[in-house]
């Protein structure tokens, strides 16, 4: 089911996960007109399992979620649409919105919360096993995998970090330090202290069998079992049609990825913009993703109230000095 798309809105929201939804059931609650713009390709597509860590929805498949959050924002009249933009361009005091079909729309203000894309190692049969057995995060997928073999491929700043993290799940930890200079002398006290196994070495390939990862394989033939295979993939902030307005992803100070960087409240240096979810919190999961597209929400209400108001204050002033 998708809505038909009227000229104008209030807020446009660009990306209809958790964010995206939560802030548009927060602005039509407030009566503003809304219309949420979704590729419909969500980040967890692969994963498909269930929603892990969000009270009172523990285990809930993602596509339910959405089903719902969908549900609730047309309730209060809001409007929820299939459709990709591609560009968005100042259009008086507001925003030209543009869609790959060739459609536009106009908005008061903006809301983005298109989330970003995880760019995975170049490692034969890696992406076939993502979100299954080769895995990122503790808290979305450690339960599933506690107790078993577990391998940390070292691919980033925070892949040491992450041995630690799988560590608390499983006594059986690998570290494969694979094409990094490897632990330094603080992090390898740390990896030994806890048990941690590292493993040097350029790693090839994932072994599978009977559809399950069931080792890694390096590349001087060696294959180490493991049972699972956690990664950092590198973390990529989908903003690109917002460089017409100024916007682009800068390196984020963790060196995981691109984000695009705001206040507290989600307000970017583009006046009207506002960002939620992880296209500016990287490391955001479904609950602090919703949270924060419901704090941008109440900001660009607020941001509007104050426009409307001096406009009714100088209507009033005109009217009376006539």
């Amino acid at each position: 089911m998708t809505d038909q798309l009227m000229s104008s809105y209030d807020v446009v929201v660009v990306g209809g996960g958790a964010a995206g939804l939560s802030g548009a059931l927060m602005l039509a609650r407030s009566r503003r007109s809304v219309a949420v713009i979704d590729s419909g390709a969500p980040r967890n597509a692969p994963n498909t399992l269930g929603v892990h860590g969000l009270l009172a929805r523990e285990g809930m498949a993602p596509t339910e979620l959405l089903e719902r959050g969908r549900a609730e924002v047309r309730g209060y009249g809001g409007h929820v649409v299939n459709g990709e933009v591609t560009e968005a361009a100042r259009d008086g005091d507001g925003f030209a919105i543009t869609l790959a079909n060739g459609k536009s729309v106009r908005a008061r203000r903006l809301l983005v919360t298109t989330g970003l894309v995880d760019q995975l190692p170049e490692i034969p049969g890696l992406r076939e096993r993502w979100g299954r057995d080769v895995l990122h995060c503790p808290y979305c997928h450690g339960w599933e995998v506690r107790d078993q073999a577990i391998g940390v491929l070292a691919t980033g700043p925070m892949s040491v970090h992450q041995a630690l993290l799988f560590r608390q799940l499983s006594g059986d930890i690998t570290y494969f330090t694979h094409q990094s200079a490897g632990p330094d002398a603080e992090q390898a006290e740390q990896l030994a202290a806890r048990g941690i196994r590292v493993v040097t070495g350029t790693v090839a390939a994932v072994e599978v069998a009977d559809d399950r990862l069931v080792g890694v394989r390096l590349d001087d033939g060696t294959v180490v079992r493991r049972d699972a295979l956690s990664i950092a993939p590198r973390l990529v902030a989908r903003a690109g049609f917002l460089a017409g307005l100024g916007l682009q992803p800068v390196v984020h100070p963790s060196g995981v990825g691109e984000y695009v960087p705001a206040d507290p409240f989600g307000r970017t240096e583009a006046a009207g913009v506002w960002v939620a979810g992880n296209v500016s919190d990287l490391a955001a999961q479904v609950g602090a993703a919703a949270a924060g597209g419901a704090v941008a929400a109440a900001a660009i209400n607020m941001d509007l109230i104050a426009e409307e108001t001096r406009q009714a204050v100088a209507a009033t002033r005109s009217a009376e000095s006539g």
